[in-house]
């Protein structure tokens, strides 16, 4: 019990750096709504400013702090005007991106100054023993908990009991509001990056502390998951559990190190302790399973990805080109570059795949990487296996673990996911390459390996391997680019563009991601193999770190994370690749210049993505593609090809099925929207959905389609309780809805649009679509719709390029796409001049009479759904009201009084 309560009283110190680095990432995000991975990188230069203060220049103790905090402080407020402002429209990807690119720039403006060794600093607080008994600890840990608890009560009478702190809390619920009352959101959301900078300073002073005075970059490099993991576990929102949490984190993870040194061999204790804040991390996010509220969610702008067209003569040419330099041409110290850029835009591609098509962020794919090549060095030189069934046991055993990493993502997603998968990569860095009683066998290659009889020994054919790992990225690129134009591309573009209404037209959206997360893991675990085995022995420590993710992601982000040419331009610059061919290297001297230049990459690298996300999130792949677009259309074989002729229309009758609610009540919290409303749409039906606003109408079809779990009552199809259904299963099954809001794929051409509604839902196309995608026409159903809405035109023109009228024609023919049985339309007429209106009700009536369609209309234009309509319903303050023919509910006194507030005078 003695050594338990010493081991527990040795992690307050590590629990009040914890808190501190919390705190700071709380009042951020509470400020300007931005999860800050950069906080680390802010407590690495007050760390270092204090030590050349106090160490290096001889100042005081007090001087040497305030100065470190005012820095940091200033660089928050910096990063917050030079940065964040201007990305204020962009998506939380993007924003978390670029505190990414923050933490690089940093972080590599220390280790330029001072390298990656550890420095000897003083400790700001004492350090002497203090005894309880048998019990015998540093004072540090009593003092950083208390400075904690300090800044704490300050941060929380700030927040509850000044104007200031009414205002900041305003801001980050409604800045439009805020901003009405005379508040500046940006000058708020720039206070709290100061002090979230400045709290990070002084934890950054405090760790001397706990190290014994050591400090390096690596140091800091692993306080951001345990920062994180006190901020989730204090919600983002609570200071004081912020507290609480960090000094939990800091107490779990030294009795960690008890337990792993009294149960464990000694080979096998290094990274539990570290492995701790991870798991916080997982039990938060996953068993919460509820994300973070981000600023600008609704108005969130994607990176625009490629349309994946592949010209056969010209990835022919290149690639036979790229082929005949390296296999011919490129001389002998040019192929480890060529090793290094060609795996690295490989592992890019899953990038893509993950991030640019299915808007899922994940930090952790070098971690995937490293997977692939342990298991399949594992094999090759500790038992000895030819390198061809290691490479496909590595890719196999890299899309396992990425099918693990991408349960989280049935739960969780966008920037949460980020957290959990950013942990997922440090954990597997920290548990495995670092173990070298898991990677000693697995190190040291055999100098015999050949692919399909030809040697490929990356020292003694290092030509061969460059040329195999060139090969390797040309057949990578062309799956991913056949994925793009697959049913599977479209589906996870859905997915990626709007969930909900991804499962409004059939679409599995747990399916979906997860086949994304194991695809994008079996690339990188095919680049991660390349890679590890292109240095004759596999140093997984070194080359596979958890920083190595953040690099991947940048350097893609920079060329294009939704355009295959994206990791190929930011291949070029990771570290060690064909970029150190820009120096000539005859001499000695000259090599060392070369060295000397390269050293700045990483940091030129941080600030030119900083720079591409603020002058254009999508990238420079396509700010190419959309600058060359002109020039390319006066070209043969590069201009787009005409679009196809479309097929015959057909309308065909739908499968007659009818929609039964019976007592459906719906509550949120204290608040009844619905109650005890019942309804039937049968084929051939137009059940017309009248009411004020409020009266709960949306609400009704979303407990109809499937996205509300009911409080109460049932739905029925055909006689079938749906009630427990998911969304997409109702949609498959034949109940189609359009949204309020419209809610299409704004990546997705109309036709797209159009075909991601109407493709089969085969489980096939997942690993079809990587072969041969297909090139299939518009279905004749589909076609009809098209005719019958006039959007011929429309059909090779982005969503998010209509107009307003257009898209809401849009948002109808997708609902009619997949023909279903019942028709749900949410306000489909709402900003439809009178004409269009008159020709909507004329369509929604073909439906019906030639299709056999039933129709639940929803709408606020009362005469069109009077004129159309072959019974209304009628509902009040989430009550029905009437029900009936036109004629009986227009003249019905309810009705009349829920409109006009009056009632109807009594027939003579």
């Amino acid at each position: 019990m003695t050594e338990l309560l010493q081991f527990a009283l040795l992690g307050l110190g590590t629990g009040g750096v914890y808190a501190l680095l919390g705190l700071g990432l709380v009042v951020i995000y509470r400020g300007s709504g931005v999860i800050n991975f950069a906080q680390s990188g802010f407590a690495l230069v007050g760390a270092y400013a204090v030590y050349r203060l106090q160490v290096e220049q001889e100042h005081g103790l007090a001087f040497s702090l305030v100065v470190a905090v005012l820095l940091c402080a200033a660089l928050g407020v910096a990063v917050h005007f030079l940065v964040m402002k201007p990305l204020r429209t962009a998506s939380p990807l993007a924003r978390v991106i670029a505190t990414l690119g923050v933490l690089t720039v940093l972080t590599q403006a220390v280790v330029l100054e001072y390298g990656a060794r550890a420095v000897i600093s003083k400790s700001p607080v004492p350090t002497e023993a203090v005894t309880f008994g048998d019990v015998v600890v540093g004072r540090y840990g009593f003092y950083l908990v208390a400075i904690a608890a300090l800044v704490t009560v300050l941060l929380t009478v700030t927040s509850a009991r000044t104007r200031f702190g009414y205002a900041i809390s305003a801001a980050a619920e409604n800045p439009r509001a805020a901003s009405a009352l005379g508040w500046s959101p940006d000058l708020l959301a720039g206070v709290t990056w100061a002090v979230g900078g400045g709290l990070a300073a002084l934890a950054g002073a405090m760790m001397p502390a706990t190290t014994a005075g050591f400090i390096s970059p690596i140091t800091f490099s692993i306080l951001v998951i345990g920062a994180l993991a006190t901020a989730l576990l204090g919600g983002f929102r609570s200071y004081p559990l912020a507290l609480v949490g960090g000094v939990f984190l800091g107490v779990a993870q030294s009795l960690a190190t008890r337990w792993s040194n009294q149960l464990l061999d000694p080979p096998h204790r290094p990274g539990i302790p570290d492995a701790v804040p991870f798991l916080v991390i997982i039990v938060v996010l996953v068993v919460r399973g509820r994300g973070l509220p981000l600023r600008g969610s609704i108005t969130d702008r994607l990176p625009r990805v490629g349309t994946g067209r592949v010209r056969p003569g010209l990835v022919a040419v290149v690639a036979a080109l790229a082929v005949l330099w390296v296999g011919v041409g490129a001389a002998q110290d040019w192929y480890a570059p060529v090793v290094i850029s060609t795996t690295f835009a490989i592992i890019g591609l899953s990038v893509v795949v993950l991030v640019g098509y299915t808007g899922q962020l994940s930090l952790a794919q070098y971690a995937l990487a490293g997977i692939g090549a342990f298991a399949a060095a594992k094999l090759v030189a500790a038992h000895g296996w030819r390198f061809e069934p290691a490479l496909l046991v590595g890719v196999l055993v890299a899309m396992a673990v990425g099918l693990l990493f991408g349960l989280p993502a049935l739960r969780t997603r966008g920037v949460n996911l980020a957290v959990v998968t950013f942990g997922l990569g440090f954990a597997v860095n920290q548990l495995v390459f670092s173990n070298s009683a898991y990677t000693e066998d697995a190190r040291v290659l055999p100098t015999d390996l050949s692919l399909f009889g030809i040697p490929i020994d990356p020292v003694g054919h290092a030509r061969n391997y460059a040329v195999v790992c060139l090969a390797f990225l040309v057949l990578a690129a062309l799956a991913v680019a056949n994925l793009r134009r697959g049913r599977a591309g479209r589906r996870l573009l859905a997915v990626r563009t709007n969930e909900r209404a991804a499962a409004a037209i059939g679409v599995n959206v747990f399916e979906a991601k997860l086949y994304g997360f194991t695809l994008s893991a079996g690339i990188a675990g095919l680049g991660g193999v390349l890679f590890g085995f292109g240095y004759g022995a596999v140093l997984f420590q070194s080359i596979f770190q958890p920083g190595a993710s953040i690099s991947v992601l940048t350097l893609t982000v920079i060329g294009s994370a939704g355009y295959l040419v994206g990791p190929v331009v930011g291949s070029l610059l990771a570290p060690g690749g064909l970029v150190t061919l820009t120096s000539s290297e005859p001499v000695n001297a000259a090599v060392e210049e070369t060295s000397s230049w390269q050293q700045y990459l990483p940091l030129l690298t941080g600030v030119l993505l900083l720079v591409i996300l603020i002058l254009n999130q999508n990238g420079v792949a396509e700010r190419f593609d959309a600058l060359t677009r002109p020039l390319r259309a006066r070209i043969p074989g590069l201009r787009s090809a005409p679009p196809s002729a479309l097929p015959a229309a057909v309308r065909t009758s739908v499968p007659a099925r009818t929609l039964a609610v019976s007592g459906l009540t719906q509550r949120f919290g204290g608040f009844t929207a619905l109650t005890d409303v019942s309804l039937t749409v049968g084929p051939g039906e137009v059940v017309g959905l009248l009411g004020p606003n409020g009266a709960g109408k949306t609400t009704l079809i979303d407990c109809v389609a499937g996205n509300n779990r009911l409080t109460a009552g049932s739905v029925t199809w055909d006689g079938a309780d749906i009630t427990r259904w998911a969304p997409y299963r109702r949609a498959r099954a034949g109940l189609s809805r359009s949204f309020q809001s419209l809610e299409l794929f704004d990546d997705l051409t109309v036709r797209e649009n159009l075909l991601a509604a109407a493709d089969p839902r085969d489980r096939s196309a997942y690993v079809v679509d990587l072969v041969r995608p297909g090139h299939p026409p518009l279905p004749a159903p589909v076609v009809a719709a098209v005719e019958e809405l006039s959007l011929a035109p429309l059909l090779d023109r982005r969503a998010e390029d209509l107009s307003y009228g257009q898209r809401r024609l849009v948002a109808i023919a997708r609902a009619v796409a997949s023909s279903p049985s019942v028709l749900l339309l949410d306000e489909p007429a709402a900003g439809l001049d009178e004409t269009e209106s008159a020709e909507l009700g004329r369509l929604v009536r073909r439906l019906a009479d030639e299709w056999g369609m039933g129709v639940l209309l929803i709408e606020h234009d009362v005469a069109l759904v009077l004129e159309n309509a072959d019974r209304v319903v009628v509902l009040d303050f989430g009550h029905k009201i009437a029900e009936g023919t036109p004629a009986e509910v227009r003249d019905d006194p309810a009705v009349r009084q829920a409109y006009l507030g009056e009632e109807a005078e009594a027939p003579a």
